[in-house]
């Protein structure tokens, strides 16, 4: 249920990384004046899943054709390694622990559209600074940063709030409750434990009852009725939420009216494919940035019937050729309108593949290459570093690859400076503007430290010691896997960041990347001369790094992430919420 090993090559193999600095000089961006951007997000997509990085059983050529004319990065890191957190540091350039869009407990993303927890509107996106800038914004696809705050319609933290013009897609993340031939993946472990303590309340109800009408027990009728009254109330107040998940977060949206409720996933593909398309045709004129945040290779593996069987590694081999399609149509598209030359493209990943995803003896989630761990993982490579791919003909040099340490959250510098805005000066920012490193003006990232976190847990730390290339990794936390030794939580289904789930080093576990991209052998002071003098520098930098952490609202507590009936999005009277508008028309 995975793929061989030997598909993989090594990112890190010396000769086929060019020196960028031996590149011809292309176009200065000044010349072009507010580039357009189309940003290209997959959802869970592995890096081992893709051909321009070592595959050669899944097909990728539109992705792979983005590598070979432009730019590729072999250590582009997600600044988290699961959905609402990593998305949330993308868009904002920071890391998500200083918006509150990372956990403290173990419901680590937003749960429910009605939950009130989200991007908090003090929050400053590069979508809103490129709106300020003139630019024509909009986001295709799937959001998963909330919704509501105090009531169904405030819109607090929709998309049309963060500096979006327009918006087509999910609020909330595919899961396979959308689905209603798939098993229900939601809080799974949790709903059972919720119908065992169900059934045993209405069996003691029922045994009570049967001993009183036999004369077996001295009940009085009354505390029967108050038990048979409990028993019901407490299925009413799970069930509500748990029993219609289809009709809570399987929904669509255009801006903010709901077009499928729940959404009819038969259709979804086409329809996100020709939102992008004709967005990027109605702003052919002007300034653009669409951010298609594709539902692909997320369970339930939506996938059209032309691609179904198409590949050799089942429904998820078949789920990533078709986003592969889908991202050579979005190309053609920016083609057919003569837009090449002035439009950077990126595509990216959220963060690793889902290695634990498995149904019936099939692998659901992706491969993750050479590195180990996955997604949910936050200090293992496998949940963290992604695919990272930059086009823009004349500007940036074809063919290049870079192997500097990089994050999504530089995303968010590069294109507020590209479309001549300026990132905030009131707060703290991760991102570094990539442009340098992509056109060969530099030679080095401008990061020398990443902070790998675990919801806020503080699990690894990267430092790039640039005067001789070695990249050190410190492992202060590391998951248990279960069972023992399988390389993921098997048992699970996710990885824990705290508590009886992880172990804790002392010293840290360390590893030389450049050396050792699979983190395979652990470094000791008897076996490394400067064990002691990395773990001094990388602690330094932990706690300077500390220092610049401020406390913010919990976005992700309990409290925020419990589903709230009076938020339900909704596009009927709740509680008959259904439509499809979309079939209307």
């Amino acid at each position: 249920a995975s793929f061989p090993l030997l598909c993989f090559r090594s990112p890190l193999v010396a000769p086929l990384i060019f020196p960028v600095s031996l590149q011809a000089p292309f176009t200065q961006p000044s010349t072009i004046t507010q580039p357009n951007f189309v940003l290209l997000l997959a959802d869970d997509l592995g890096i081992g899943d893709v051909g321009c990085y070592g595959n050669d059983t899944i097909r990728t050529p539109n992705i792979d054709g983005l590598a070979k004319e432009g730019v590729k990065l072999t250590q582009h890191i997600a600044a988290a390694p699961l959905c609402t957190p990593s998305r949330a540091a993308f868009l904002t350039g920071r890391y998500p622990l200083r918006s509150g869009m990372d956990a403290v407990n173990d419901y680590r993303v937003i749960f429910w559209n009605a939950g009130s927890g989200g991007l908090p509107p003090n929050e400053t996106t590069f979508a809103k600074i490129l709106q300020h800038q003139g630019y024509s914004t909009g986001l295709i696809g799937k959001w998963h940063q909330g919704v509501n705050c105090e009531s169904r319609n405030d819109h607090c933290h929709h998309p049309l709030r963060h500096g979006f013009d327009y918006f087509y897609g999910m609020p909330f993340t595919l899961i396979s409750d959308c689905q209603p031939t798939e098993t229900p993946e939601m809080d799974r472990a949790f709903r059972r434990k919720l119908w065992l303590s169900t059934q045993m309340i209405g069996l003691i109800t029922l045994t009570a009852v049967l001993g009183r009408l036999t004369g077996l027990v001295s009940v009085r009728w009354r505390t029967l009725t108050c038990l048979a009254a409990f028993s019901l109330l407490f299925f009413i107040s799970w069930f509500s939420s748990y029993g219609f998940v289809r009709y809570w977060n399987c929904i669509m949206m255009r801006n903010h009216g709901i077009t499928e409720q729940p959404m009819v996933t038969d259709r979804t593909t086409s329809l996100i494919l020709r939102e992008s398309i004709s967005f990027i045709e109605r702003n052919k004129h002007k300034p653009f940035l669409l951010f298609l945040s594709f539902l692909h290779s997320h369970t339930p593996l939506l996938t059209t019937e032309k691609f179904l069987g198409r590949s050799r590694h089942g429904l998820y081999g078949d789920n990533v050729e078709e986003m592969d399609w889908m991202v050579g149509q979005v190309l053609d598209a920016i083609d057919k309108e003569g837009l090449r030359e002035t439009t950077l493209v990126y595509f990216a990943s959220d963060h690793g593949g889902w290695l634990e995803r498995q149904e019936g003896g099939r692998q659901l989630g992706g491969w993750n290459g050479i590195y180990k761990g996955g997604k949910a993982m936050g200090g293992w490579e496998g949940g963290i570093r992604v695919p990272g791919i930059f086009r823009w003909p004349g500007v940036l040099p074809a063919g290049t690859v870079i192997d500097e340490p990089t994050s999504l959250m530089d995303i968010y510098p590069t294109v507020v400076h590209l479309a001549g805005g300026e990132v905030p000066q009131d707060r703290v920012m991760d991102g570094r503007d990539l442009l340098p490193l992509l056109r060969g003006a530099a030679a080095h990232s401008e990061h020398e430290f990443l902070f790998h976190y675990c919801g806020v847990h503080l699990h690894a730390v990267r430092w790039h010691q640039k005067d001789t290339g070695a990249v050190w990794k410190a492992h202060y936390m590391t998951p248990i896997f279960s069972p023992p030794g399988a390389g993921a939580c098997y048992d699970r289904g996710f990885c824990q960041c705290f508590g009886e789930g992880v172990a804790h080093h002392e010293p840290p576990l360390l590893f030389e990347l450049s050396q050792d991209p699979s983190e395979a052998k652990p470094l000791s002071a008897d076996t490394e001369p400067l064990f002691d003098a990395v773990i001094r520098k990388i602690g330094r930098a932990v706690e300077e790094h500390r220092r610049t952490l401020t406390p913010v609202p919990e976005q992700l507590s309990v409290s925020n992430v419990v589903w709230k009936p009076w938020l339900q999005p909704c596009c009927g009277t709740f509680p008959f919420c259904w439509c499809d508008k979309e079939g209307d028309n």
